[in-house]
């Protein structure tokens, strides 16, 4: 069986949590995942409805964009997520979504405060902010990397765009996705309500430790 074949299945799959949780609208937003011991990644092609995208329609790239499997072009962010599987070796799946809440925070260039266990548990801290940049090149790519690389966050919010996140794997970026969007909404909420109190920074790193080292089975 092919490298990919497994994983091309993985991230289609994967595609229909995203319309799941309402993340995406039409067809905006990609995961992609690396396959592992190759230089390669698997991502969703461009401006293909969600309901055609079966395993046969995910494309394979190599990590600067280069279509190496797949009949269709691949996805118009491609290139951004090449460039953090390029710099940063740890990230095996990457996300974007347009989702309303976490992509409002964006149009603010605002990070999401550290007012909520969860952020604690999830991003460790505040949700970051990465600058803003046009879709095309490595600009985004950039700066995704040059955002998380100060922060212990699997999210950024680009400014004016909308939010990435990254995991160890596909599953844990989706799993930041809809954690992240939950997390914008609530906050969100919060703020109709007053000023939110923000987590002193010992209860975040006690909170965050457990939660990526003991929390579940």
């Amino acid at each position: 069986m092919s490298p990919t074949a497994e994983l091309r299945r993985t991230v289609a799959e994967l595609h229909r949590e995203l319309t799941r949780y309402e993340l995406v609208t039409w067809t905006a937003g990609n995961v992609s995942a690396r396959v592992p011991g190759h230089d390669l990644m698997v991502i969703k092609p461009s401006g293909v409805s969600y309901d055609e995208l079966g395993p046969h329609a995910m494309v394979v790239t190599d990590l600067h964009g280069t279509l190496k499997e797949g009949e269709l072009a691949p996805s118009s962010d491609t290139a951004a997520h090449a460039y953090v599987y390029r710099h940063m070796p740890e990230v095996g799946g990457v996300v974007h979504t347009h989702s309303p809440y976490a992509t409002a925070w964006a149009a603010r260039g605002a990070p999401i405060p550290c007012v909520l266990t969860m952020i604690a548990d999830e991003f460790g801290g505040d949700i970051p902010v990465g600058p803003f940049a046009l879709i095309g090149d490595d600009s985004i790519g950039k700066g995704i990397v040059d955002t998380l690389s100060t922060s212990r966050s699997k999210a950024v919010l680009m400014r004016n765009h909308g939010p990435f996140t990254v995991g160890e794997t596909a599953v844990k970026a989706v799993k930041a996705a809809v954690l992240l969007e939950d997390v914008a909404r609530t906050v969100h909420f919060a703020l109709q309500l007053g000023k939110p109190d923000v987590i002193d920074q010992q209860h975040v790193d006690r909170l965050y430790e457990r939660y990526q080292n003991v929390y579940g089975q």
